[in-house]
């Protein structure tokens, strides 16, 4: 931590917590809240599976501004949300964020799954195991790489958040600043050594995971 206040000022290290602690709680509900997800769509044969698939996939063709601006609607004073008051919070970042990175997540989980034969799941039901424990003891071991990755690129994505969180979080410091729209005002007011500093933290830090994830795969790749 005194590193880290010896590169960068205290209000943009404070930006910089903001920014970890909600790519951190973003992963976390989408890893717990995407795994049926995951599961459904890796083995459903449902006619709804396609239409559901494109809902999850839609953040990655959408420009951020518009899935902002239709989530800043829905919590707005009018919107379905509006009781909860989300809008220009923590907490409505998080909702956003989980919309924004639904699918780095879910899309890695479902693959995993998708990777499971029905003969491990079909020998383990002939051994007497139930459900729970067919998931919990083949298929999470099995699925553990596309959780891997999941974790990564969910919050890897977040932390690069802008567009999304501009609309429906605003710039509250120690509230809804982030690290991305610290950087653009420093870039405004044409201070390019604070912009340096938050973006250089976060270029080593997205490197370093995404290193883990290819370094995993390699591995795996190797073993097999």
């Amino acid at each position: 931590m005194s590193l880290l206040t010896g590169l960068i000022e205290a209000s943009d290290l404070q930006a910089l917590w903001v920014t970890l602690a909600l790519a951190g709680l973003t992963t976390l509900l989408l890893i717990v809240l995407g795994t049926p997800l995951a599961w459904w769509l890796a083995r459903s044969g449902s006619r709804w599976r396609a239409p559901v698939e494109a809902i999850v996939a839609l953040p990655l063709v959408l420009p951020p501004t518009v899935l902002g601006f239709y989530l800043l609607l829905a919590m707005g004073p009018h919107g379905p949300l509006a009781p909860l008051s989300l809008a220009f919070t923590f907490a409505g970042l998080v909702v956003g964020s989980m919309v924004y990175s639904l699918p780095f997540v879910v899309q890695p989980l479902r693959d995993a799954f998708a990777s499971v034969s029905r003969q491990s799941l079909e020998s383990a039901a002939c051994l007497g195991a139930s459900p729970f424990q067919r998931f919990y003891r083949v298929v999470l071991p099995l699925a553990a790489p596309g959780y891997l990755t999941g974790s990564v690129l969910g919050f890897a994505h977040t932390l690069g958040e802008f567009g999304v969180v501009l609309m429906i979080g605003g710039n509250i410091p120690g509230e809804t600043r982030v690290v991305s729209i610290a950087v653009y005002e420093h870039v405004e007011a044409l201070d390019y050594g604070r912009a340096h500093g938050l973006s250089a933290v976060l270029l080593v830090l997205s490197f370093v995971m995404l290193l883990l994830v290819y370094a995993q795969r390699i591995k795996r790749h190797s073993a097999a």
